[in-house]
């Protein structure tokens, strides 16, 4: 469905099982895809969230704020038909991950980041058996191919709508580490989001609060939460 400028038509949203899922219906018309796949969610959960994204709906629709049916869109018109090339592309910030790249300079940014990022790289060591290199300054530095393996397989069995979500996580925070932890509820948002801006903190601190570059961070943590509510209603019933 085109959703471009279109006005509410409907007068009821309700979602009905299916054989393959939970659909959402506008009336008596099941919703679709922009390529025409019947829109199916996984749990009832889901399904209540995008139906209520179209309840919510008052004259415009406006896709900007229906987190929940972009995503199912996603899932559904591309993870679903491509997914071992989505999770081969998260799997490898697993090379490059933000956790990895230390600053080499000031030292108090520098114990900051030990400080925060150590543990988590621990983490993975200890629940995936991967571990990763940390170094200071930009050089790429090669992780071991065996842990990268590992991280491949890890990310790939990820359901499509699962890995729909691991995605926004994973690249609105630069770190695949980081995208685990709140995918595995191993850490809330409000404790993983700061741990992704340790570099952003420490240039306001230093230089003060630069207002676009804020009003921009707080649209990824938006996104960052909802990413992270779609992980959680997938667990639902």
């Amino acid at each position: 469905m085109n959703t471009a400028l279109q006005k509410r038509f409907w007068k009821e949203v309700s979602v009905r099982p299916e054989t393959s899922g939970y659909g959402i219906f506008l009336d008596d018309k099941q919703l679709k895809t922009p390529l025409k796949a019947s829109m199916l969610a996984p749990t009832m959960a889901v399904a209540e969230g995008i139906a209520a994204e179209w309840e919510a709906v008052k004259e415009t629709i406006n896709p900007l704020e229906m987190h929940l049916t972009r995503c199912a869109n996603a899932t559904l018109d591309k993870v679903v038909i491509d997914h071992s090339a989505v999770a081969a592309m998260l799997a490898e910030y697993g090379g490059t991950d933000l956790l990895c790249y230390r600053a080499d300079g000031p030292k108090e940014l520098v114990g900051r980041q030990a400080k925060a990022w150590d543990p988590m790289l621990n983490w993975m060591l200890q629940k995936y058996d991967v571990d990763l290199i940390a170094t200071a300054g930009i050089m790429h530095v090669p992780q071991p191919a065996e842990g990268q393996a590992k991280l491949r397989a890890v990310v790939s069995a990820y359901d499509p709508w699962r890995l729909t979500a691991l995605h926004d996580l994973v690249t609105i925070s630069g770190s695949l580490v980081l995208g685990l932890a709140v995918a595995t509820k191993h850490l809330s948002v409000d404790v993983v989001w700061p741990l992704s801006r340790i570099d952003e903190t420490w240039q306001e601190e230093q230089w003060g609060v630069d207002e676009a570059a804020s009003a921009a961070a707080e649209v990824k943590r938006s996104d960052f939460e909802k990413a992270a509510v779609l992980m959680d209603l997938l667990d639902r019933a």
